[in-house]
């Protein structure tokens, strides 16, 4: 039983409501009926929480918790849900980062301060909502602290049940609620983060009863899950820098009077501070216009409200869906042709994958993981997809240059399988290396590596270490090409010069090789295929 929610707790705690929220996404995206009714508020409670966690893990200890989850919470904060969430993440580091761990009525004052500034970053707050809930929650730990019961447990879980009976209240605030016989997702998300702690604290998960899901009546159109009503009709969500608070202030004013669902939570980072913006609106074009006015709007993203679904398969029509690390990446195979699931720290989500595989009208869709690790998840993605009419095959590529080599030899005017015979191939035949930087002490299979090393890998085995990038991208090269190739393709990251030293050097020791070469903008500074 834990007296105070110090940094490692804290930790703990973020891990176990990442979990609970993997879990429960798929409930929680059907609950979900406001704002708008497309299904993705699970999935964005998910994917803000494992940001928070992939923050965390980078800072490494070298900062207070609290700090660490809150940059990595509102930078990667996703939908409205999301950016509530991180707002409320917010609000307990503005009480609890960098002060002693938080006992009972430390946590009690935190929640309430949480919940108020979470009020303020919504533009229209409406009740029976996510906000609702985090309100009531910290209104019934504080109210537990007033009666005596100071422990920590005690307030956690007075938080926790507080919640749960808001949550169970919220149909009878809202009439979108209470028409589809649902309670408010993003308040169900909270309980799911808020048992959590609970979990945490006590080490005993609360017994709850179960969701209880959204009623079907396929008879009646007007009640098929997850129909947009008239309204916004986009979700346009961005972050913004160079800034400061009086022209955010006005870029609020200019999107409330765009759209509606406005959110917006800064956040302070090593290169100066930045705020999450989220608005559905009618006016795209209008809402990223008044972030350019206000400052540097980047990480743009512009969601169609009305849910996207599975097109019927057209026999005989093809797609490539390549799952990717990075933006850069991304638009390179995006140029290709190919359909892009974007992989994260923690790697990608099979229903994400699979709704990607769906949404093409393609009867027939070759995958390309381009990562060992991430080989199962499509396989077990394009199973599903069969069974929903497609015939899909996944190309087990190692490495995103892998992926090219497949998408390099791919013809759509062959028949299907001997398009993935061709594809697997090629990409057998690409054998793959990259350059990297060390990250900690090791002791590798080319001998022993301090942080900052520049670490030469092929095949995923590491066979040069040295302190120079350029130096260690091409000893790397010659080793690869000391057993002949014809073609060398460089995806070159971050740091162009070191693509300009790698292209040098293969001029000036192989100029037979052909060389074709990516400025990808990739997240690791070299990637190699040689052929």
């Amino acid at each position: 039983m834990l007296q105070a929610l110090d940094d490692a707790a804290v930790g703990r705690w973020c891990r176990a409501a990442v979990a609970a929220l993997s879990a429960g996404r798929r409930s929680l995206d059907d609950l979900n009926v406001f704002p708008v009714p497309d299904g993705d508020t699970g999935t964005n409670l998910l994917l803000t929480a494992q940001a928070a966690v992939a923050e965390l893990d980078a800072a490494g200890g070298r900062e207070p918790a609290w700090t660490a989850l809150t940059r990595g919470a509102v930078l990667g904060a996703r939908g409205n849900s999301g950016t509530i969430l991180a707002q409320l993440v917010r609000g307990l580091s503005d009480q609890l980062a960098g002060q002693e761990p938080a006992d009972g009525p430390a946590l009690a004052a935190a929640l309430q301060k949480a919940a108020d500034t979470a009020y303020s970053a919504v533009a229209d707050p409406e009740e029976g909502t996510f906000l609702t809930v985090a309100r009531a929650g910290a209104e019934c730990a504080v109210a537990c602290v007033a009666e005596g019961r100071t422990a920590l447990a005690d307030v956690v879980t007075a938080a926790a049940d507080g919640a749960r009976t808001a949550l169970e209240a919220t149909p009878g605030q809202l009439d979108a609620l209470r028409d589809a016989g649902v309670v408010d997702a993003g308040g169900a998300g909270l309980c799911l983060v808020l048992d959590a702690l609970v979990a945490t604290v006590t080490g005993v998960e609360p017994a709850r009863p179960p969701l209880v899901p959204r009623p079907a009546h396929p008879a009646d159109p007007a009640d098929v899950p997850h129909q947009p009503p008239p309204g916004p009709g986009s979700e346009v969500q961005y972050l913004l820098a160079d800034t400061d608070e009086a022209a955010v202030t006005v870029l609020q004013t200019r999107l409330a009077a765009l759209g509606d669902s406005l959110v917006v939570v800064g956040v302070d980072t090593p290169t100066g501070r930045q705020w999450n913006v989220h608005v559905h609106t009618s006016d795209v074009g209008g809402a990223i216009e008044a972030g350019i006015e206000a400052g540097r709007p980047h990480r743009i993203t512009v969601t169609p409200l009305a849910p996207v679904r599975p097109a019927a398969p057209v026999p005989g029509r093809r797609a490539v869906v390549a799952v990717v690390p990075g933006e850069g990446l991304a638009q390179l195979f995006s140029g290709e042709g190919v359909r892009v699931v974007a992989c994260g720290p923690d790697g990608v989500d099979e229903d994400e994958l699979l709704d990607e595989l769906l949404v093409s009208a393609a009867g027939d869709v070759v995958v390309l993981p381009n990562d060992p690790a991430l080989t199962p998840v499509a396989a077990r993605a394009a199973e599903r997809a069969r069974q929903a009419g497609r015939d899909v095959a996944v190309v087990p590529t190692r490495s995103p240059v892998q992926g090219l080599a497949a998408i390099a030899v791919a013809d759509p005017a062959r028949r299907f399988g001997d398009d993935v015979i061709a594809m697997a191939e090629a990409a057998a035949a690409t054998r793959w290396a990259e350059v990297t930087l060390a990250e900690q002490e090791a002791l590798t299979s080319a001998g022993f590596c301090r942080p900052g090393d520049a670490l030469g890998s092929a095949e995923g085995d590491v066979v040069v270490v040295g302190r120079d990038l350029a130096a260690v991208a091409c000893d790397l090269l010659d080793r690869l090409l000391s057993a002949g190739g014809e073609m060398a393709t460089l995806v070159v990251g971050p740091d162009a010069a070191l693509g300009d030293a790698v292209c040098a050097h293969l001029a000036a020791v192989h100029p037979t090789v052909e060389v074709v070469r990516y400025d990808a903008g990739a997240v690791l500074p070299l990637q190699v295929g040689v052929e």
